[in-house]
């Protein structure tokens, strides 16, 4: 069984600083790995797709996530689908075998009603400004509820993951002189160009 706890402080030092959402990510990913039986992924083994949105609260959760399963954006194998929801989709790779993990709304909007969040997230502190005293109890909660009060883990399903093997072209941009993935080059007359140089050129966006 994989235990949040033995990623706390791993994630704590990814992350930068105490909140209740990075714990979140912890607790979703580790009971989303329970439920598959599956180990952190040191490759592609696993991918995560989070309903994170941009530019909303608790969107540190995504540390968590990553801390835990080993679903990392370096490793290409986590995907934000933008949803502004905290659901996470977790897939065995190899077998297709998923699961979907998602916080209890009543245990998030708790969280919203304590003092970390009204008397200073909201008004704009951050939260490695929030008063250890503050912060503390709650990040304690998260951690220690218990997995029936705190999460929603949905039945096991199949997951069609589309393959997509990892390009290692590439090319020299003869524009700025940068290397660039062959596959995102474009071609301006007769240069092979990076898409910031191709928007120079031509004045194009993409």
């Amino acid at each position: 069984m994989i235990n949040p706890q033995d990623h706390y402080e791993h994630g704590l030092a990814l992350h930068g600083h105490k909140c209740p959402a990075m714990p979140m990510g912890l607790r979703v990913g580790a009971a989303a790995m329970n439920a598959l039986g599956v180990e952190r992924a040191k490759d592609g083994q696993l991918l995560a797709l989070i309903e994170l949105g941009e530019d909303h609260c608790a969107t540190c959760f995504a540390d968590g996530v990553q801390t835990i399963t080993g679903c990392t954006f370096g490793k290409g194998n986590i995907k934000k689908l933008h949803y502004g929801k905290w659901g996470v989709t977790l897939v065995e790779t190899a077998t297709g075998r998923a699961v979907r993990v998602t916080p209890k709304a009543e245990a998030m909007l708790a969280n919203k009603q304590t003092e970390f969040f009204k008397t200073y997230r909201e008004k704009g502190v951050p939260a490695s400004k929030v008063p250890p005293e503050v912060v503390e109890p709650l990040v304690t909660r998260v951690m220690s509820a218990p997995e029936e009060k705190l999460l929603t883990v949905g039945a096991l399903f199949k997951h069609v993951i589309e393959p997509r093997p990892h390009s290692f072209s590439s090319l020299v941009c003869d524009g700025c002189g940068e290397m660039v993935v062959e596959g995102y080059a474009r071609i301006v007359g007769d240069k092979k160009v990076c898409i910031p140089c191709q928007a120079r050129l031509t004045g194009a966006t993409e």
